[in-house]
């Protein structure tokens, strides 16, 4: 795998470390995209540069998870949040009730809408601003 694949990987996947660390080490010319990922070390890194960037978070990089929050014994709704209780307090708000419970569900879980099937992660690059409702789904009895 070469580290432009593996850069854009961690970009789309949201993985802030890896995705920092490539960037400090292409800054620092210390390897380049069209580098096997064999030839990345890590320990040619400035620790203190790279953890400094994930803090101010250059990047960019806001990890969006999915939540399903449970209204009642058949209806859930899905919502892309930053965290399990960024989610949950965006549903209070949203619905001005307290769910019965909230799970984080893999954004690779695949969901069927309309006559097609797309995981979470495809439906994410669908909006712009989280929190936001993925959908809703109603358990069949």
């Amino acid at each position: 795998m070469l580290v432009k694949d593996a850069y854009l990987d961690s970009l789309r996947f949201e993985e802030s470390a890896l995705a920092h660390y490539i960037h400090h080490l292409l800054i620092e010319k210390k390897i380049s995209l069209d580098d096997d990922m064999t030839k990345i070390n890590l320990e040619q890194a400035d620790h203190q540069i790279v953890k400094e960037m994930i803090q101010n978070n250059v990047l960019g990089i806001y990890k969006i998870r999915v939540y399903s929050l449970k209204m009642n014994q058949k209806d859930f709704v899905f919502i892309f949040a930053t965290s399990e209780q960024a989610a949950i307090k965006f549903y209070c708000e949203k619905f001005h009730l307290t769910p019965l419970n909230c799970h984080e569900y893999s954004l690779d879980f695949q969901i069927a809408r309309g006559n097609d099937v797309i995981s979470f992660r495809d439906m994410k690059k669908d909006w712009k601003c989280f929190p936001a409702i993925a959908g809703f789904f109603v358990k069949p009895y």
